[in-house]
């Protein structure tokens, strides 16, 4: 008996392009070379991590501790912001954002999480002008706002480099 071809599994974030885990998928899995094991220099800029918005966020959290005489919910909504923001700087250490010459690509220490190709880009935009704290793009089936964890300068050069033909 023949063994049966089976499809290469499908990403469940992009049910279009095979898992970026699928070994036959994409080049990696081409002429017997191995997935990529993380970010590689060469391959497109690597964004810096920036604790800055990670680290406003918690210190707005110790601002909250200000309303206590006013109001006695404000250690809860100390706590909360407070986390928040320890979670984003955790994220801040473990993600890295690579623009490549087709896709931004976002990787989770070696694996890779998410490609996100050009082409289906419709538009983008850093929010807060002199101080981006938000980082919005839409794509054909989805929208993202995602906070600026990463070199806020290299970004926008990035993203003019890359999407300079969008609105």
């Amino acid at each position: 008996m023949e063994p049966l071809d089976t499809p290469a599994p499908m990403d469940p974030l992009q049910p279009d392009q095979p898992s970026p885990a699928d070994p036959a998928a994409g080049s990696a899995g081409q002429a017997g070379q191995a997935a990529p094991a993380g970010p590689d220099p060469e391959a497109g800029v690597i964004l810096a991590p920036r604790p800055w918005v990670p680290l406003g966020v918690v210190a707005l959290g110790l601002a909250c501790l200000l309303l206590l005489p006013l109001w006695g919910g404000a250690i809860w909504l100390a706590l909360a912001e407070g986390l928040f923001g320890l979670v984003l700087l955790l994220q801040s250490q473990l993600l890295r954002l690579q623009f490549t010459a087709d896709a931004l690509l976002v990787w989770s220490r070696q694996s890779l999480l998410r490609r996100f190709p050009y082409d289906a880009w419709l538009g983008w935009r850093l929010f807060w002008g002199p101080l981006p704290v938000l980082f919005y793009f839409r794509e054909q089936r989805s929208i993202h706002l995602l906070p600026v964890l990463f070199d806020a300068t290299t970004l926008r050069q990035q993203l003019r480099q890359h999407l300079s033909a969008l609105p």
